[in-house]
């Protein structure tokens, strides 16, 4: 490997070291709300819809502003945007730690979807015009990983911070926790700055060259290709099987099958750390075998088999741990596949704008997911829980191979 190369290399490791950092924290404020459900409904009286709507409210406004903060990377810079998105997040945990009543988790919890509707346009924006193609799976791969590092440790973090001291104290440590993430990045963010007119005038040189004759793509022209939607339902269906299972599997755990509450939490952990190997895997094989849908359709297939196992009820108890790390396993594993697969589906001629678009998906899919399964809860169904998780993960294969049938030039 040549001195040029070998530099190249360690620049992108810094960068994604430093995005995946953003991002991890991102993760990990998705669940620093449903591991305390448990102490929220004790202390406020709360049902299980309101603490689902909680995370309604989170994942509706996270949409928004995901879809706005596209357009605003593409005018200002990813690096502000970013700084702001870390900044709220810790804000959020703050106000979360002072709650006395709904009215301040709402608040919180809209603070927090400002914050983490930032993450998708600037990081898929940075990989993609910081990193070198040779690299990017790997970076695709590192980058998930440390999203599912920050689902694995959440609700670890939370649940052990409470049993030692209270909710309101683990509150408090996670608003600490980001704060130290503002400050890592800010002594680094030298190497996180976005040259706004050279990723214009590079995403204009790629739509003429795919487009010779065509005038230029407007701001808003991407809206009218069907394959951003298709993506956008591809995001939808995905974030709202996963969040699911992170709000209420340990609920529904512990009434169907008697595990308790702390015990289904830590299952999640387990889950999320299965993502995190997955994804190395899943890096790899992205890059070698190059059918990112059949992957894709394997990892699904088995979750569902997973969660309809579960939804029976005949699973041996001491087996649903390994359940849980094996659905964890097949996600990670899919979810290079489905980046790379996404990429190359989406149009060039914008950046921050398509990921921005396509990626509120998440948000919106995970925005309706609690509040639709906290009312299965409440109503006393826990088993439509797994049921409802396995139908979306195959509404997730089908819409994969439609993505993956559209070949359109990749965003640049």
């Amino acid at each position: 490997m040549t001195d040029v190369l070998k530099m190249r290399r360690a620049s992108d490791v810094r960068v994604v070291g430093l995005i995946s950092l953003a991002h991890g924290s991102s993760h990990f404020f998705h669940l620093i709300l449903p591991p305390m459900f448990p102490w929220l409904k004790a202390e406020f009286g709360f049902n299980y819809a309101e603490l689902g709507l909680l995370m309604t409210i989170f994942f509706v406004v996270s949409c928004i502003v995901q879809a706005a903060s596209g357009f605003l990377v593409d005018r200002i810079g990813s690096r502000p945007v970013l700084f702001a998105g870390v900044a709220l997040l810790g804000l959020a945990a703050l106000t979360y730690s002072q709650s006395n009543g709904y009215a301040m988790l709402v608040l919180g919890a809209v603070i927090a979807g400002c914050g983490n509707g930032v993450f998708h346009p600037v990081d898929y924006t940075l990989i993609n015009h910081k990193i070198s193609p040779p690299n990017l799976p790997y970076a695709y791969s590192i980058h998930g990983v440390t999203g599912y590092i920050g689902w694995a440790a959440a609700p670890a973090f939370m649940v052990a911070i409470t049993t030692i001291a209270d909710w309101r104290i683990a509150f408090l440590s996670a608003a600490v926790l980001e704060v130290l993430i503002l400050a890592t990045l800010w002594l680094s963010r030298a190497r996180l700055v976005d040259d706004v007119q050279a990723r214009r005038d590079e995403s204009e040189a790629t739509h003429i060259a795919n487009n010779p004759g065509g005038a230029p793509m407007s701001t808003f022209g991407f809206l009218k290709l069907p394959v951003v939607w298709l993506c956008w339902i591809f995001f939808f269906f995905s974030m709202a099987a996963t969040t699911g299972l992170q709000s209420f599997a340990p609920t529904a755990l512990f009434k169907i099958y008697d595990i308790t509450v702390s015990s289904g939490n830590y299952y999640l952990t387990l889950m999320s750390l299965g993502g995190a190997g997955g994804m190395l895997l899943g890096g790899y094989l992205a890059t070698k075998l190059k059918v990112p849908e059949r992957i894709i359709t394997i990892c699904f297939t088995v979750n569902i088999v997973m969660g309809l196992l579960m939804a029976t009820g005949l699973v041996p108890v001491e087996l649903i741990i390994m359940a849980f790390v094996v659905i964890g396993l097949g996600l990670g594993i899919a979810a290079p596949s489905r980046d790379l697969m996404i990429r190359s589906a989406t149009p060039s001629g914008s950046s921050g704008r398509v990921y921005g678009i396509v990626y509120s998906g998440i948000d919106l899919g995970a925005a309706l997911s609690p509040l639709i399964f906290g009312i299965f809860l409440d109503v006393g169904l826990p088993k439509l829980l797994f049921i409802g998780v396995a139908l979306l993960q195959l509404m997730i294969i089908l819409t994969g191979f439609k993505v993956a049938s559209i070949s359109t030039p990749k965003a640049s």
